[in-house]
């Protein structure tokens, strides 16, 4: 037994002892590489527990706090989750349609002749390719995104054709909600299902817009109405949906630092914010109504207040074609040059005069029917987007559309400074932008329809001014933003009746007329004076009539004389003095 001890004592004396000659360092080091896998292992296993964990606890906790939710929290959780799909899918399409027109334009056409009918093809393919892209994130997206579709339409002279004809389909599209959240909007207001509050409700949608949809209902008293009820998780989502919105262009300006239209957005918000009340929307529609009563073809519809909410909107039910549908409009045996003349006339009133202005005049927004006189009638629709020009303002661009009628560019420059347009060359670009036409300084002649040459101005200007357009629009007042919407979608219009009226015209009599409205109206000025405040309205008014067709009537007098020399052989029209009398 001792002999045993002995040498198991002797056999680990033996291998002790080169620990003990050995450094502690080393043994620090010995000893540490022995255990690091041991502790590496142990770590990797505690990693992949706790991610496993967390995978399954996650869901867990989700999925326990969505049951025991109620249905409004239910709808902001899967809001959050639906907005990261909204912002993947919007960064998406913006991705394919620039790799796809890269793709098409520095590999597949390079080199090409761009006149070329092959060069032609293959663009229009590409245009059409990302206007399809466009539209089906937009309806998929909804909200917002179909309201920006909307807004692009009415550039038909600035974005290709393809774009045009495919964004007009998000014009009276939007996603067709399913029957139980109609229901449970109505519990959420007025604590009745919508059988409960009328008399007859029809769950299909006849209409849907970019925020709502519109079903026929019937009071008890038996009336028509309209009801628009607001997509349920709308105004939940509304500010998510800004966020983005403000991200992808953030990531467009990085890309592109001269596109930078963050501060659009910003200041929109506000006044996008305002069209989701749609308390706030009735409000507006009966101003607008008491505003234009004067005009007796515009029809508001009525709204009846005990049936509405700030998401739910009943109103008079009215019937009617879209603006834009020119063939409908003559089967009712209505003229088109009356029912454009009428459209111009309303909005040019409320641009020049009251200040109250519709800021969404689609053709879905406006509808035309026969009116008692069998002449047209126009039913304004959709008052939720509304922006007010101040009196400084609207006295400013009255005095400038009419200088840029006349052709008086001291005029120009003056008013143009007063909008806080500045520069030798920045007013003449706000002009041009203001009529969206290019302006010749050297005659009056202003056409409706742009002809090839001035269309190409147009989209040259955009594209290689682009630094000075933001300038501009950064310098005028931020209620000209949405006034500019105003005035383009109404040009659209015209444009697609025929251009049976000359707008420019019109308008700069709307503003002549509006200006003195306004110098009449200003407190201070005596009851007696008022009669001078109309003199001076009718003088004014009776300078430009004169002073336009007076102009007119010379290019068309020489036009005819020169012609007429033409045909008998007296003399040959070059170039340029053709252009000048056309």
């Amino acid at each position: 037994m001792t002999g045993g001890t002995s040498r198991v004592l002797w056999l680990c004396g033996h291998h002790l002892a080169p620990l003990r000659r050995a450094p502690h360092h080393v043994l620090v080091a010995r000893t540490a590489r022995s255990l690091s896998p041991v502790r590496a292992g142990k770590h990797r296993a505690l990693f992949w527990k706790t991610l496993l964990g967390l995978s399954v606890s996650f869901p867990l906790a989700a999925g326990a706090k969505y049951a025991v939710s109620d249905p409004r929290q239910r709808r902001r959780m899967r809001i959050v989750i639906e907005g990261f799909g909204r912002f993947c899918r919007s960064l998406s399409v913006g991705i394919f349609i620039s790799v796809d027109y890269w793709w098409t334009t520095n590999v597949a056409l390079r080199g090409m002749d761009q006149s070329s009918p092959s060069y032609l093809s293959e663009m229009s393919a590409c245009h059409q390719r990302a206007a399809n892209c466009m539209v089906e994130g937009a309806v998929r997206n909804g909200g917002l995104y179909i309201k920006l579709g909307q807004g692009l339409c009415s550039f038909n002279h600035l974005l290709p054709p393809e774009y045009i004809r495919t964004l007009q389909a998000l014009e009276d599209r939007a996603l067709n909600r399913r029957y139980k959240e109609v229901d449970a909007l109505f519990l959420e207001d007025f604590n009745k299902t919508p059988e409960q509050l009328f008399k007859s409700f029809d769950y299909e949608p006849m209409a849907a817009a970019s925020l709502a949809q519109v079903h026929k209902a019937e009071l008890y008293d038996g009336t028509p109405v309209a009801v628009k009820v607001q997509y349920i998780d709308l105004r939940d989502r509304f500010d998510g949906d800004i966020r983005t919105l403000e991200i992808l262009l953030d990531i467009i300006k990085f890309m592109h630092p001269s596109f930078g239209f963050r501060w659009v957005l910003k200041d929109l918000k506000g006044t996008l914010a305002q069209e989701l009340d749609f308390e706030n929307e009735a409000r507006n529609s009966e101003r607008c109504a008491e505003e234009l009563k004067h005009f007796h073809f515009v029809v508001v519809p009525k709204v009846f207040w005990e049936q509405t909410s700030k998401r739910v909107l009943t109103a008079e039910f009215c019937c009617g074609c879209k603006i834009n549908n020119a063939e409908e409009i003559k089967q009712q045996g209505l003229s088109l040059k009356d029912t454009a003349d009428k459209l111009i006339r309303i909005f040019a009133e409320q641009i020049f005069y009251t200040g109250f202005i519709h800021a969404d005049p689609h053709p879905g927004n406006v509808l035309v029917r026969p009116g008692p006189d069998k002449m047209a009638e126009l039913v304004l629709l959709d008052h939720g987007l509304y922006e007010f020009l101040s009196q400084h303002d609207r006295e400013a661009l009255c005095k400038l559309w009419r200088a840029i009628v006349l052709r008086d560019e001291a005029a120009m420059k003056t008013y143009s400074d007063a909008l806080g347009v500045k520069g030798s060359e920045e007013y003449f670009l706000f002009c041009e932008m203001l009529l969206q036409r290019p302006i010749n300084m050297r005659t009056l002649a202003l056409s409706n329809i742009l002809s090839r040459e001035e269309t190409a101005y147009m989209k040259e200007m955009a594209l290689n001014r682009f630094e000075s357009i933001m300038q501009v629009l950064k310098s005028m007042p931020r209620p000209m933003l949405l006034v500019f919407r105003n005035i383009n979608t109404v040009r659209s219009i015209n444009i697609t009746l025929g251009a049976p009226v000359d707008r420019y015209y019109v308008m700069a009599k709307s503003a002549v007329r509006g200006w003195g409205k306004i110098q009449a109206g200003k407190t201070g000025i005596l009851p007696r004076l008022r009669i001078l405040g109309w003199c001076r309205t009718t003088w004014e008014s009776l300078k430009f009539q004169v002073a336009v067709r007076s102009e007119m009537a010379i290019v068309s007098l020489t036009r005819t004389f020169l012609r007429l020399l033409e045909v008998l052989g007296l003399a040959t029209l070059d170039a340029d003095v053709y252009n000048y009398l056309t």
